[in-house]
């Protein structure tokens, strides 16, 4: 049986790409495609090894009826750019980061995750990056779940599409 795995990535791994995990976790859920599509997180920083994601963003995912709670912080490797078909950027400076590190044939493997949202979703105007809340108030880590959800709802379409499930 056909499979993808996918990578969300920011700079600690601690909040928008643990965010993003967990919403992308409960959607394939709900498509019944979780043995189909794995699933996981990192960070391009190496602040945050270790560690569960912020508060703020657990209490803002439970809120929600996510559990993002038992993730911890990894930095992104080499061996990843192998192991994942897709590495999903929060922004362009994540992207950046990836690209170099990534093996120049395996680059097309690197999207920003706001590409996944779809277009009659406007929303976003033209948005191409999660914002990061971590300085910011509550109000940043609901913005980044409204995100997500709007762009994970896109991405579990596409790859629905490419595993003809």
């Amino acid at each position: 049986m056909k499979t993808v795995s996918v990578c969300f990535v920011c700079l600690g791994n601690i909040c928008r790409s643990p965010t993003a995990e967990g919403v992308m976790r409960h959607f394939v859920h709900e498509a019944q495609l979780t043995d189909r599509i794995l699933i996981d997180s990192a960070g391009t920083g190496d602040w945050h090894i270790g560690e569960a994601p912020d508060e703020r963003a657990q209490q803002a995912a439970r809120e929600r009826g996510y559990d993002i709670g038992t993730l911890r912080g990894r930095q992104v490797t080499s061996a990843d750019f192998a192991r994942f078909d897709l590495l999903v950027a929060m922004d362009e400076r994540n992207i950046a980061a990836l690209r170099q590190l990534c093996p120049p044939a395996l680059r097309d493997r690197i999207r920003l995750l706001m590409e996944f949202v779809p277009e009659m979703d406007n929303r976003w105007n033209g948005a191409r990056e999660v914002v990061d809340p971590y300085f910011g108030d509550s109000e940043g880590f609901a913005q980044v779940l409204d995100q997500c959800e709007a762009a994970c709802s896109g991405l579990v379409a596409v790859l629905r599409a490419k595993l003809g499930a």
